[in-house]
């Protein structure tokens, strides 16, 4: 959910309209992108016109464009899909020209997704973002479209992603924010380790829960089903595992021996909260040294659980939160992963 602009905000230049994608937009938002970032920025779809208009084709990402009268692309936000359950899109990949700040394009980029794009397509069910924590502009744009914060993202984003313009001088982390469209209450199992945070964060959501404490353990004979993408940019394996078992440990300690092998350092585990025995999938990853990291609402449809395990110095100082409950999450972060360590 990252939107490159900052600053009090002032009106609106009147040139300056809102709207869906259009075909003609595809090469102003590659100017845009290559305007904000030189040719660094790690998702290289923005870089390629005819990849950005089939993306929007098929409905791997929808493009918001704030463009001027004469068509020039100055702001952009997209949605996309990036977890296993097609019902949940990403607001992020956002960006306003750096003469355009400050004028109130971010909020109307929002305004226009929130209110007017998203009640007209059924199949987005829920959305979530990265909020980016080396500034807390988006964080404080996202708090009046009413997202919850439930987990953070310890030293996700590399700083060679903010080299043009010198925004982060480490690697930065991101507070993960979720907001329902179409509710889907269901129950979900709580591990006893974390039952009082996430009673807490499950309490500020949109969406109902039944909570469970998970007190099973693995079924016998249960395999563990578990994926890994590796994002070689960032030096980050991601691993879902929507199935887990007894072999969930040595399991993950290949998929790690193979994403340290591309130069991992940021492992990040999404387990599966609909398991009973989720409880005894938690054990095990901090019996690897993984910590917390938050729920993920609809991640398999039912709701995940983030966990996180960091290979480089963590800058916990240079985190920038901007809600008193977000400090406090990372506080509780901060002491667990020194308890697991």
């Amino acid at each position: 959910m990252e939107t490159r602009d900052s600053g009090s905000e002032r009106s609106i230049p009147e040139d300056v309209v809102v709207d869906s994608f259009r075909p003609e937009d595809a090469e102003g938002i590659v100017r845009l992108f290559r305007a904000v970032y030189g040719e660094h920025y790690p998702i290289r779809l923005f870089y390629d016109p005819g990849a950005v208009t089939e993306a929007n084709r098929e409905g791997r990402y929808y493009s918001i464009v704030a463009r001027t009268v004469s068509g020039d692309v100055v702001g952009v936000t997209h949605l996309y899909r990036s977890t296993p359950c097609d019902a949940i899109y990403e607001h992020g990949v956002g960006l306003v020209l750096k003469a355009y700040r400050k004028s109130g394009i971010t909020g109307k980029l929002h305004d226009y997704l929130y209110n007017d794009f998203v009640p007209r397509q059924p199949h987005i069910e829920e959305i979530f973002g990265e909020a980016v924590c080396n500034h807390p502009y988006m964080q404080k744009a996202v708090a009046a479209f009413g997202f919850s914060e439930t987990a953070i993202e310890v030293a996700l984003m590399p700083a060679e992603a903010y080299t043009r313009e010198k925004s982060a001088p480490g690697r930065v982390a991101t507070l993960s924010v979720f907001r329902s469209f179409r509710p889907r209450p269901h129950r979900v199992f709580i591990p006893a380790v974390y039952e009082d945070v996430l009673s807490r964060i499950y309490g500020r959501l949109d969406d109902s829960r039944d909570l469970a404490r998970s007190v099973d353990p693995f079924p016998p004979g249960r395999v563990s089903r578990a994926g890994m993408t590796v994002f070689d940019f960032a030096g980050v394996a991601r691993i879902a595992v929507p199935v887990s078992g007894a072999d969930l440990g040595s399991r993950l300690a290949d998929l790690e021996r193979e994403a340290g092998d591309k130069g991992c350092v940021v492992f990040q585990a999404w387990l599966n909260l609909t398991e009973p025995w989720a409880g005894a999938s938690v054990e095990a990853l901090r019996e690897a040294g993984y910590f917390f990291g938050g729920p993920l609402p609809r991640w398999f449809d039912g709701d995940g659980f983030l966990m996180q395990k960091i290979l480089c110095p963590p800058d916990f100082e240079s985190i920038v939160l901007e809600s008193g409950f977000s400090r406090e999450l990372l506080a509780f972060i901060r002491e667990d992963r020194e308890r697991v360590a």
